[in-house]
């Protein structure tokens, strides 16, 4: 098979929770440790840092491997889901994994897969070891996909384990309160591995404490600490909780790393250009104002549609769809009123259709049209827009991801 029939055969052949969603979920890790197993153990020959959380991991994940380029390092970077190109999810100082790379590793393993049928996620996550181990890596970061204590990522002996924060999502999977969500994240909490909270709550600080004393893991509070400022090319205003989260990891892996002052300026404020992360508060366009970002659910949208109302427009349109699992009764009241809205489907299996999702938002008085897809949409409130409007994208990453 070449590069776009391998990506097809791992796309289709099994499921992937970026397409499919609860099919998906594979809650143990029984097939990431066949699987590593039958690779020699790739995780066990490259250092590593684990990150979950609700939210901010991807851009956390990011800014730590930015640093770590600025600093000489060879650096892995593994994240999820992918916006454009299956490739995004693996890749090293910013370059992604070689179509050669993912075509011989699933040629080379194809019989394996198809006797133990390992999930999407699984494929990938024992890629990305095989890849960083094969090109020996610094250091590797590893972001958690759904969870953390069953999640595939878990498999690996970091240098330091980070948990952003935790709000409520995926609770069909991992609990419909802070605290079972919580326990879910805590799970990559290891054996006298320290680690880094960025945000804790009364309900979610006894988990992490009782997780940490278990494990004899000494525990580092990120939001109790007060850094000195630093500019970063990610420009949502919620980057100033995952820059006080990294800062805080970087002083813990101080003892492990040379990473000068410099080095931290730098990699904050080039995280787009050595990483390629996009989708974070993402400006499109000037005149309107067009802004993209890929949070979506209450707490990430949350901290959005604050920094949208404080933006200066004359008309707000926003391009809106979400995929079936959300919890509408939750999102759309965090909506402004006076926005119109272009509603939306994104364009996988787990889309929320347009109409529905436009019954609904008619219910609390957010008035707009739906639309056959996201581009058609995007294309409407580009054309309806002034030079004194804002656009916003968003509720999905995978709306955002067929505009970019």
């Amino acid at each position: 098979m070449n590069y776009t029939e391998t990506t097809e055969w791992l796309f289709q052949q099994l499921p992937m929770f970026q397409s499919k969603g609860a099919t998906a979920y594979k809650a143990d890790l029984k097939g990431i440790h066949l699987l590593c197993n039958h690779l020699n153990s790739p995780q066990k020959y490259f250092k590593s840092i684990h990150i979950a959380g609700t939210n901010g991991k991807g851009s956390t994940s990011s800014m730590l491997a930015s640093i770590f380029q600025e600093a000489g390092f060879k650096v892995g970077l593994y994240t999820s889901p992918h916006l454009k190109d299956y490739r995004e999810r693996i890749k090293i100082n910013g370059k992604k994994i070689g179509k050669d790379y993912v075509t011989n590793f699933v040629a080379e393993n194809k019989e394996f897969f198809e006797q133990y049928k390992p999930s999407f996620f699984e494929m990938t996550t024992a890629l990305a070891f095989d890849y960083f181990a094969h090109e020996k890596v610094d250091v590797a970061i590893i972001e958690a996909g759904l969870g953390g204590r069953l999640d595939s990522t878990n498999h690996i002996d970091p240098l330091l384990a980070i948990i952003t924060n935790i709000g409520m999502d995926h609770k069909q999977y991992l609990g419909d309160t802070l605290a079972q969500i919580a326990y879910e994240k805590a799970g990559i909490i290891k054996s006298r591995i320290p680690v880094v909270i960025g945000e804790y709550t009364s309900e979610t600080k006894p988990i992490f404490e009782q997780r940490a004393e278990e494990k004899l893991a000494e525990l580092h509070y990120a939001q109790d600490k007060h850094f000195p400022h630093y500019d970063s090319d990610l420009k949502g205003n919620y980057q100033e909780k995952n820059i006080r989260t990294v800062l805080t990891a970087i002083s813990i892996l101080q003892k492990y790393f040379t990473i000068a002052k410099q080095d931290i300026v730098n990699g904050l404020k080039h995280v787009i250009h050595n990483t390629g992360l996009q989708g974070r508060w993402q400006e499109l366009h000037k005149k309107p104002l067009v802004v993209c970002d890929v949070a979506h659910n209450v707490d990430g949208l949350r901290y959005v549609i604050d920094q949208i109302k404080e933006q200066t427009y004359k008309k707000l349109h926003i391009v809106l769809g979400f995929v079936k699992d959300k919890d509408l009764n939750e999102i759309l009241p965090l909506f402004p009123v006076d926005a119109h809205y272009y509603f939306v489907c994104p364009n996988i299996e787990r889309g929320l259709d347009a109409e529905e999702l436009k019954l609904e938002a008619n219910k609390i008085g957010l008035k707009g049209e739906k639309f056959n897809s996201v581009a058609e949409g995007y294309e409407k409130a580009l054309a309806l827009a002034n030079e004194k409007d804002m656009i916003f994208v968003g509720g999905s990453t995978f709306v955002v991801a067929e505009i970019l």
